[in-house]
């Protein structure tokens, strides 16, 4: 029978062994596994990732969202466009104090999560939608209102459309932006903060065929914005028109159709204007050609 010691020996050398083989497995391993790639942290494509913001994201005041919606005289059933949405605060206010419905839209998908999850929270996901889009790509034809906090040179991008697309009386209210020289019907100030609010106007530039009584004139209209001139032509006399406006589908001008200046006010109906109160002067204007 081998003596203790002799096993002692045995199972020392046979732990030495077993080491020396496990120590060889373990270099093979760890020279011959191919080593997971490193990422490394790329600041400009992190920045290239991110959605392209038209406008730094700026939440309005409580305060300045109610004078906003106050201004624009939301009511009840409009149509609400907020352009720029962020967290959802001015559609949200407009359903739940106003009645209203809207749709916002916004570049940022996290915006748009957040949106959705406050008007959850205000129980009135059913009367407000938000969008992940471009804000230019936006239709604005149907929006009663739209409401906007971006950049001025933003709101002057929009601009064109908006004189475009949108509807005669349609509003637009901006927090603390305006439109350049496209000058606001109404501007507020909200502690530190500015509101300006504009009725978008009718279209009437061009010539007009104008009967009031039995005198035919021809008008001939110059736009901008909400200003107007021009001249009116009665046989061969011709004379200014002054003092021209236009608000929404209202119209007033002064003119001289041959029994001195006179003020005409109608409405802008396509391409008819009409007396805006009937048991007045009898007249209208047809755009000419129409």
């Amino acid at each position: 029978m081998p003596s203790r010691s002799l096993l002692r020996l045995v199972l020392t050398a046979a732990l030495l062994v077993l080491a020396a083989l496990l120590g060889v497995a373990a270099y093979r391993y760890l020279t011959t596994a191919k080593a997971e790639p490193k990422v490394a942290f790329d600041p400009a494509e992190f920045i290239r990732s991110r959605p392209k913001l038209d406008a730094p994201y700026l939440a309005t005041d409580y305060e300045v969202v109610d004078a906003m919606l106050a201004l624009a005289e939301v009511r009840p059933g409009d149509d609400v466009v907020d352009l720029g949405s962020g967290d959802g605060r001015i559609l949200i206010a407009a359903a739940r104090s106003h009645g209203a419905r809207g749709l916002g839209v916004d570049i940022d998908p996290e915006r748009i999560r957040e949106a959705e999850a406050n008007a959850q929270a205000a129980r009135v996901s059913d009367r407000v939608q938000f969008r992940r889009e471009d804000l230019f790509a936006t239709p604005l034809r149907d929006a009663d209102v739209v409401t906007l906090y971006l950049t001025q040179e933003v709101n002057l991008r929009l601009r064109p459309r908006i004189l475009s697309e949108m509807r005669p009386g349609a509003r637009v209210v901006s927090h603390e932006y305006d439109m350049g020289d496209w000058r606001a019907d109404q501007r507020q100030r909200i502690g530190t903060a500015n509101i300006y609010l504009w009725v978008v106007p009718a279209r009437v530039s061009g010539r007009w065929s104008l009967n009031s009584g039995d005198t035919r004139a021809t008008l001939d209209l110059q736009q901008r914005f909400q200003n107007l001139d021009g001249r009116v032509t009665v046989g061969g006399s011709s004379s200014r028109v002054e003092q021209g406006q236009v608000t929404g589908d209202l119209i007033r001008f002064i003119a001289n159709v041959g029994e001195g200046r006179q003020v005409f006010e109608g409405r802008v109906e396509g391409n008819r204007i009409v007396p805006r109160q009937s048991g007045g002067r009898a007249w209208q204007a047809v755009r000419a050609g129409s």
